[in-house]
């Protein structure tokens, strides 16, 4: 049984962080790769991109597999490109990193014969899996994207302090783009009904604030941000609790993709596969199957099956279909964890081609994924976020009913 009474702790990062820098000059990758390859008439689903990379100060490497070869330089050059924009865009104008003078080394090469021989579809064989592993998807009703509230609003907080810092609202044009924040979040009978303590650590480009005054600047945010009631006189407030915070990003501490897979998901409300999704085309499971279990999760919750829902998907490599399904409602379906099993399975095809196919993943899509997390988004009209769509509660009632 769950406790009803218990405090929990998410933490977030911006997209500023070293690490998060990183995931999305990653996501970029595979963006530019979608779209190069859209122009010179190559399938979609034929894209191949597994890009990771690291970031200290005032350099970039970019290294992985992709399908075909990288030689062509005008094509290297357009990945530098996208590097420099995303850096920019990050807001990264400072010394020790800086969009215009990073040196930027792209080690991209093509993907393994024996890798793609695994994956393609070939005769009577369907697509297989990218790589073996365990995905896991979860949803509750604890906000109203049904994702955990202390990683939900650990996300939101900085996101509306980038928002702000972009905008120049409050003052925020002071503070940097390299900021963290963590939420402890106060159940009673088991939902949400307050904050004990709030963390925020941000980085500023004025170099005389002290940690008072950059708390003037970010509570506003905090509090607009949290729910109404959520923070009282009890609350305790942790901002920059280690004083100055001027060097940040890269320059402070190095950044590699795929670190931040927790705060990408539910901030350890839920458990976690341990792939990374930043840097992968949707043929690796990583990514789309766990992609594919938080849309199922979302929707068994949204349907009224049950108020939590943790779903887990194992691949082989090679091989299309998942090795199992299994369904936790925690003590809350209002039907048999059996029968929901059963009816995944038959509402949506799990194989990585169906995946890809039911969400419209062969698009570039993943840049605006790579911060502030996969999930608990808004679907966009460009199909990014399309698991966050909540359009199989009907197929799914029928289906547990039948």
């Amino acid at each position: 049984m769950m406790r009803k009474n218990f405090v929990f702790t998410s933490e977030s990062v911006s997209e500023g962080h070293p690490d998060k820098v990183c995931d999305r000059i990653s996501d970029e990758v595979v963006d530019l790769f979608f779209r190069e390859g859209t122009k010179a008439g190559i399938d979609p689903a034929s894209v191949r991109v597994a890009c990771e990379t690291l970031a200290t100060t005032n350099r970039v490497v970019i290294a992985g597999e992709v399908r075909g070869s990288l030689a062509d330089k005008k094509l290297k050059s357009k990945v530098k490109s996208a590097a420099r924009r995303a850096i920019k865009s990050i807001g990264y104008e400072q010394e020790g990193f800086h969009w215009k003078k990073v040196r930027i080394e792209v080690l991209l090469h093509a993907q393994s014969a024996d890798i793609a021989q695994g994956v393609d579809a070939a005769g009577n064989k369907d697509e297989g899996a990218g790589d073996q592993g365990i995905m896991f998807g979860y949803a509750c009703r604890e906000t109203p994207e049904l994702m955990p509230a202390p990683i939900y609003y650990s996300h939101k907080i900085l996101e509306n302090l980038t928002q702000a810092r972009k905008s120049g609202e409050g003052q925020c044009e002071k503070l940097g783009p390299d900021a963290k924040s963590q939420v402890t979040v106060r159940y009673v009978d088991g939902k949400p009904v307050g904050v004990t303590q709030v963390v925020v650590s941000t980085q500023h480009v004025d170099e005389t604030l002290s940690s008072s005054d950059v708390r003037k600047i970010v509570e506003p945010v905090v509090r607009a941000t949290l729910p109404e009631d959520w923070i009282t006189s009890e609350t305790i407030w942790h901002v920059n609790p280690t004083g100055k915070f001027v060097i940040g990003g890269p320059d402070g501490d190095c950044g590699l993709t795929g670190r931040k897979i927790i705060v990408d998901t539910y901030g350890g409300a839920a458990p976690h596969g341990g792939g990374a999704f930043s840097g992968k085309d949707p043929t690796k499971v990583d990514r789309s199957a766990a992609y594919a279990a938080r849309y199922l999760a979302k929707n068994v919750v949204a349907a009224k099956l049950a108020d939590r829902c943790t779903i887990q998907l194992a691949y082989a490599i090679g091989v299309a279909e998942p090795l199992a399904v299994y369904v936790d409602l925690h003590g809350t379906g209002k039907v048999d964890e059996e029968k929901v099993e059963k009816a995944l399975r038959e509402v949506m095809r799990l194989t990585p081609r169906g995946i890809r196919e039911h969400l419209g993943l062969n698009k570039p899509i993943y840049a605006k994924t790579s911060a502030y997390g996969h999930f608990g988004r808004k679907p966009g009209r460009d199909g990014s976020f399309s698991w966050e769509r909540t359009d199989l509660t009907d197929a799914l009632k029928r289906a547990v009913l039948h």
